[in-house]
């Protein structure tokens, strides 16, 4: 599978299946997207999305964070990779390791991550186990970028889904992950046509269009 080369190049952090990475790489295909697909590394030399990354034709890494004693030490070695690979655009799929300031400062305001609830409600785990305990009538999905607050940074766009009565966890995370693999694609494209301005907190689309999605 061959890939675009344009001055945009994305490297992809996983920790598990990395279905986000998947619906993105899958998206830029069929739309033909100017961008290059640097590379995806995962934390975890089992991780189910390197192989599709290896199917496909973009490069793969493990940067086990096992190996190093500290977090600081893992994300140097995170940095070192990133650099080498000239992404411009650091995507969060399922990368479960919280990240240092120091990592979150060096790819400020191109560190982008998808989150499974509509922040600012349920940061952190456990999202759908705690949004039917709270009894909310709408739960979803939010891509924002990343800042030193976990799950705080601008929001770029929000979809969401109707909660259903007889729905349990497993469900109701099924229909947000279809949501998932929906925005994140577009939120990307977004950032790789320079259409995305972040002003204080909020995130602006240039021209403007609607950034929340509704099933």
């Amino acid at each position: 599978m061959n890939y675009i080369v344009g001055m945009n190049s994305i490297v992809t952090l996983i920790s598990g299946l990395g279905s986000n990475f998947e619906s993105i790489v899958k998206t830029a295909l069929k739309e033909q997207w100017p961008v290059r697909f640097a590379g995806v590394i995962a934390n975890n030399p089992e991780a189910k999305g390197l192989d599709f990354a290896r199917e496909n034709g973009v490069p793969a890494y493990v940067v086990d964070h096992r190996s190093h004693a500290n977090r600081e030490s893992f994300d140097a070695a995170l940095i070192q990779l990133i650099d080498q690979m000239g992404g411009n655009l650091v995507v969060l799929a399922g990368f479960m390791r919280v990240l240092t300031s120091g990592f979150i400062q060096h790819y400020q305001g191109r560190l982008m991550n998808i989150h499974p609830s509509l922040l600012p409600s349920f940061t952190g785990l456990h999202t759908h186990e705690r949004a039917l305990a709270a009894g909310v009538k709408w739960h979803g999905a939010t891509v924002h970028f990343v800042t030193e607050g976990v799950d705080e940074g601008p929001i770029i766009c929000q979809a969401a889904v109707p909660v259903m009565a007889d729905d349990d966890a497993e469900r109701l995370a099924a229909r947000v992950l279809s949501l998932e693999h929906q925005i994140y694609p577009r939120a990307v494209k977004w950032y790789l046509d320079g259409r995305l301005r972040i002003e204080g907190n909020q995130v602006k689309v240039q021209p403007p269009e609607s950034q929340f999605f509704s099933l």
